[in-house]
């Protein structure tokens, strides 16, 4: 049988995966986006259904003022005894912490500070003992694992914080993920940077706190010398056993937009490959240690079909799981209905590192075709591609009132902003209320034009001007409905000026 990766596709980083009677649970980064940690579900480990988040108010994840890629670094899940924990880093604050919960498709608990530095921090359960595992760095400023046992009801510190590897010597070590197989315990990190030269590598011991020995055949996964080859940037992941007794690591590793242009914009999205188990005790990962685009695994370990879910509209995108917003958002500026949404503008831009009037989605797939109503009021909306406060385009619908103060002018045009450079395409003035829009992407740009009784081309944009090797960072590109009013910063209910978006169509156009 095989599966494609990414086999969870668009901004769905870090992931980190535990198993519970029967079933499979997954999270993932978010940095400044909110809700935070999307949680998923699977039956079989190849396909996976959101089921909610575990940050879902502002008393857990504090975003005020964080910049793009700062906020929530990788989480891991573990579950013991019944109770599901999620731990992970605020990198802004900089804080450690946990929430957990016994219901998984219910609410998580308050945080639980762990007063240990680092970032990518986990959980290992062994008896009545938890221990904290997150990466730092030893007193000459070495890259290290540390660990040390604390109070899981408290979050409190039983031990001081030991140093229990070093890694094999490649920069900016992290994901730290500690297991016990057999007879040993078997320590997981990456190292290179989650960029081209991403690497996976472990060690075990057959003590707790080590020495550790490091796998011979490091790097156990890197597609580093795959050069042109899409998927890149393997590395980050966790090990998990199926119900059929077939081993697992998913990992994150992104999509390149052409094999000879190295820039991607989608983001660092959830892959998944095979374990082996070696008659020695150590294992490897993947195709010969790579992670490829398609996986064959043997006829004895089955799944469902894959279905991506490809096609959106606002009649099948979730309020619950979908739909995010940049920091904490003000949610009397939405109305979300079932076929479609309400912004009411504020004088928060897409430029500031605020909290606008603006909720998206995730960019799953180079290829799509992407049309929309827009009815808009006194202020400007519009449909945006966003990497950062400095790397997005939108389709601008601005509507202002006339020289009589009653009719009002409708401008439809195309900005471009690539960091400190601004560019807007020719402004085209439309009769009526309603705007019909359309954007059309590929890898390497996306086509907007104007709808209507013809189709005006307006402007292109090349991704890689949104793409992390230009804007840096960890995000993806989202696609975002947005609003802005600059003579309005605060209105009651029956003051505000809204814009209605309808009849939302994403394609994902196969070819």
């Amino acid at each position: 049988m095989k599966y494609q990766n990414p086999i969870i596709r668009g901004m769905y980083p870090d992931p980190s995966v535990c198993s519970y009677e029967g079933k499979y649970y997954m999270v993932c980064s978010t940095f400044q986006y909110f809700p935070g940690v999307p949680l998923f579900e699977s039956e079989d480990m190849v396909n996976w259904k959101q089921i909610g988040h575990c940050l879902t108010r502002p008393s857990q994840v504090e975003l005020t003022g964080v910049r793009s890629s700062g906020g929530i670094y990788a989480p891991t899940i573990r579950c013991n005894n019944g109770r599901f924990y999620m731990v992970t880093t605020n990198d802004s604050t900089p804080q450690n912490f946990y929430v957990y919960t016994d219901d998984i498709y219910g609410e998580w608990s308050e945080p639980i500070l762990v007063d240990q530095d680092g970032i990518d921090p986990s959980l290992y359960f062994e008896g009545e003992h938890t221990y904290f595992i997150s990466n730092g760095s030893d007193e000459n400023g070495v890259g290290s694992i540390q660990m040390c046992e604390i109070d899981v009801a408290t979050g409190k510190k039983l031990t001081p914080s030991r140093i229990l590897w070093q890694g094999t010597g490649g920069r900016y070590l992290e994901s730290p993920h500690l297991y016990r197989f057999g007879e040993y315990y078997y320590l997981v990190e990456a190292e290179g940077g989650t960029e081209y030269g991403h690497m996976v590598n472990y060690a075990r011991s057959k003590s707790l706190w080590g020495p550790y020995e490091s796998y011979p055949g490091n790097p156990v996964l890197t597609n580093r010398n795959l050069g042109g080859y899409q998927l890149q940037a393997a590395g980050h992941g966790d090990i998990v056993e199926d119900v059929h007794g077939n081993w697992w690591f998913a990992h994150l590793a992104f999509r390149q937009v052409d094999q000879w242009l190295p820039y991607h914009h989608l983001g660092r999205e959830t892959c998944l490959v095979p374990l082996t188990w070696q008659e020695d005790g150590w294992f490897t990962l993947g195709t010969n240690g790579t992670a490829r685009m398609e996986v064959e695994v043997p006829d004895s370990v089955s799944f469902a079909k894959q279905n991506f879910d490809y096609d959106k509209t606002f009649e099948n995108l979730s309020t619950k799981n979908d739909w995010v917003f940049l920091r904490i958002p003000e949610m009397e500026n939405y109305r979300f209905e079932e076929d479609s949404i309400s912004v009411a503008g504020t004088q928060v831009t897409l430029n500031d590192v605020g909290t606008p009037s603006f909720t998206c989605v995730r960019q799953t797939e180079f290829d799509i075709d992407l049309t929309c109503d827009i009815i808009p009021g006194r202020q400007e909306s519009g449909i945006s591609f966003y990497m950062d406060e400095m790397h997005h385009y939108e389709i601008v619908v601005n509507r202002s009132a006339g020289k009589d103060g009653e009719n009002d002018t409708t401008e439809v045009f195309v900005r471009q902003t690539i960091g400190c450079v601004s560019q807007e395409s020719e402004h085209i003035v439309c009769e009526g209320e309603r705007v019909s829009v359309r954007v059309v992407a590929d890898a390497l740009q996306y086509r907007f034009y104007l709808e209507g009784s013809e189709e005006i081309h307006m402007a292109d944009a090349y991704t890689r001007y949104v793409s992390t090797e230009v804007a840096t960072g960890f995000t993806g590109t989202m696609i975002g409905f947005y609003a802005v009013n600059t003579a309005q910063e605060t209105a009651a209910e029956n003051e505000k000026v809204w814009t209605r978006f309808e009849r939302l169509s994403i394609k994902h156009q196969e070819k």
